[in-house]
């Protein structure tokens, strides 16, 4: 779908050079001499460059769509991560640098959901909290609280977080998986 350069707005995707960006920031400008233009900050979704361009209202950009999917975690397997449609029961393999440093948090059947443009995926999404174990915690210090009420400790995948003095090895907690951290004990 065709746009003109002053509808660009933060969250669109579009196709720009021959390949795809997200808009990250718009900023109208109308200078004293010369026509009004939109400076457009973009993020490239295939290898993650920056791009600043500027688009008169007469320009004309192509927006994209993309097609969101459910789809679930299966399993690693050498440096790529097996995920299942849930509608047709296909099974796509991604590299887990796709997912980058959250791939820590998949857990076995947990639900994604991928972006796809033309069937080729190009973003996912992970659930924004996962329950997860603490397998170490440092002890608390006496007196520690007027510095520092949080203290590390270590999950059962390996990740570390900052967790409050109460918190125990062996107890459950919830993780927000964008931020990596802590947000309650799980029921």
């Amino acid at each position: 779908m065709k746009i003109n350069g002053n509808e660009i707005k933060p969250g669109n995707v579009l196709q720009h050079q021959d390949t795809l960006w997200a808009v990250v920031k718009t900023e109208h400008v109308k200078p004293g001499k010369g026509g009004a233009f939109a400076q457009v900050e973009m993020k490239n979704l295939i290898d993650g460059r920056k791009l600043n361009e500027r688009f008169r209202s007469a320009d004309k950009v192509e927006r994209v769509r993309l097609e969101q999917r459910d789809f679930q975690y299966l399993y690693p397997q050498d440096d790529m991560l097996v995920f299942m449609n849930t509608e047709s029961y296909e099974q796509i393999e991604l590299q887990s640098d796709f997912v980058g440093e959250r791939a820590a948090f998949l857990q076995d059947g947990m639900m994604v959901t991928l972006e796809l443009h033309e069937e080729r995926p190009i973003g996912i999404t992970l659930p924004q909290y996962v329950t997860l174990e603490i397998t170490e915690a440092d002890a608390v210090v006496k007196g520690q609280t007027q510095s520092s009420s949080y203290k590390p400790a270590m999950l059962e995948n390996g990740v570390r977080v900052m967790v409050p003095p109460f918190i125990t090895a062996g107890e459950r907690i919830v993780v927000d998986t964008e931020l990596v951290e802590y947000v309650k004990r799980a029921d």
